[in-house]
Formats: C-alpha cells, structure tokens, sequence
C-alpha cells in the first residue's frame, strides 16, 4: 500500500484532494484527521503541514506527497519529481517599494531582504555575486519593508494583489512553482506499478480540464475546411448522416476556443452544432 502525504490546509489541500477524488480515489471521512484510507485504491493519506512533507517523504515515512515545487526546491531533500499537477501556479518574487527607483539585481547589493524561503533566495545572489542580509521570517513577510524590518522581501506571488496593498511593486522573477507529486527515491517495482497507475489516472483528470466534446454535422464537400478549424488529438471521428451529402465531426477541443470555432464552422455551413463537457480523457 502506498501513503501519501498531503497538506492539511491551505491553498493546495482542497486541490490535491479533488485530484484524488476525480481520480476516482475515496477518503475516509474524518474532521480530526491525521491519516485516511482509501477503501477503493491501496493508499493512505497522510495529512502534513507543506513544509514538511518533502522531507517525509525524503525518508520514505511517505512514498508520496503533493506539494509546491517551491517547498522541494527549499528544502533541499532528495526526492523524485513523478509529476507536475498543473494547479497552485505561482511565483518566487522580489519585491521593493514601489516609490524606490529599481536598477536590476544589483540593487540588491548590501540590502536586508525579508522571507520564508531563504535557501532558494540565498543560491539566486550567490550566483550573482550579491551580498546581502538575509533575514528570515515566517508569516506575513510582506509588511517587513513598511516596519523597517527590511530593504524588500521574497515572497511567493500569484495575483499579486498583497503586494499592491502593501505598496510594494515585484521587480524580479526567481523561479516558477506549482504544485507536484514527488515520491522517495527508490521505490521497489511493486509500489511502482501502483504509482504509475496514479500518474495515469492523474494525467487522464488534467487532459480532460478546459476541453470541451464537440459534434457537429458538416456537408461532405467541406469536410476539409471543417477540418482544418477544429483538429483533433489525433484524428477526429468521421461518420456519415443518414441524409446524404452530410457527415458528423466528433473532436476534442479547448473550452476557450468553443465560440469561434462554432462561429466559423457556421460559416461554411455546419449545422446542430453539440458542445458537451468532458469528465475524464484517458488515452
């Protein structure tokens, strides 16, 4: 049986736990929960603050966990990275106040910089060769520059709406993150198996987010045209109407490109055009 460790609040719970559900992976139910089993896959969820989970895992205490790529690149702990899962996107940043004139990096020369995540800012000046005070916060590390607590700060940034209500402007980008499933290294080939069992299923539920199951009737002389505005994967299923001269296109395609592909598909003459939504995409 496989266990892997999840976090047990915050941005990346509600998601990871999704994952798993759409996955078609039950969860005990239990409000003061430390560790769940599912009685459908072999596994077990361990429930873990993030920044503990890469070194969990690390020590194989789990084979798994789901956490932001920026918690594996700070803690530094040996593990494998099977997967990126596609949600919890954001970003490392410095930031400054925004009424400070910005040189580039070397403005940073000498400064005090505010963070949670001092190993990752600590590698970014030194292959620089910027020398600068460090200091390491836990908690709203944000509000550092406004108490004189520090010259800027280092902070994961998404909208980047904190940084704006707090007078601050992100002047460089150290890294992109999001979240991924890690595993200890050296798994033996039976939890293998099970684990790529679960990357499949993973891969399958994100394929299947932001595509939308199109149908759509065609003349049989603008078969090409209709092709070349909605390719498929692959190649995507033919099939004659009982009246002749038509045919049915059925293709997968973007949610966001749903209107102006029907739009011009009407414009060569398709007709009952069918947009459906998509639960699971397996391939």
């Amino acid at each position: 049986m496989l266990r892997i460790a999840l976090q047990s609040k915050g941005r990346l719970n509600e998601k990871s736990t999704d994952l798993l559900r759409e996955a078609g992976i039950s969860l005990e139910e239990n409000s003061r929960r430390l560790l769940s089993r599912s009685p459908n896959f072999p596994m077990e969820v361990l429930y873990l603050r993030d920044d503990d989970i890469p070194q969990t895992v690390s020590c194989g205490i789990a084979d798994l966990g789901i956490v932001g790529f920026n918690e594996v690149a700070e803690r530094g702990y040996p593990v494998e990275v099977f997967q990126h899962l596609e949600f919890g996107k954001c970003r490392l940043s410095l930031a400054i106040p925004k009424y400070i004139e910005y040189s580039g990096p070397e403005f940073f020369e000498g400064k005090r910089i505010a963070t949670s995540y001092p190993g990752i800012l600590d590698r970014y000046f030194k292959e620089r060769n910027i020398s600068c005070e460090i200091r390491e916060i836990a908690g709203s590390v944000e509000i550092s520059p406004s108490i004189g607590l520090a010259d800027g700060i280092f902070d994961i940034v998404s909208s980047g709406s904190t940084l704006v209500q707090n007078g601050l402007a992100e002047v460089e980008k150290v890294m992109d993150s999001d979240a991924v499933l890690i595993g200890t290294p050296g798994l033996c080939e039976e939890k293998m198996q099970t684990v790529r069992t679960l990357m499949s299923r993973f891969t399958s539920v994100l394929r299947s987010r932001g595509k939308k199951y199109m149908l759509v009737n065609v003349p049989n002389d603008k078969i090409e045209e209709a092709l070349k505005i909605i390719p498929s994967m692959k190649s995507p299923t033919l099939l004659p109407l009982a009246d002749k001269g038509w045919s049915a296109i059925h293709a997968v395609i973007d949610e966001e490109d749903v209107w102006d592909k029907a739009d011009r598909l009407k414009q060569i003459g398709a007709e009952d055009i069918l947009i459906l939504s998509m639960e699971k995409l397996i391939i």
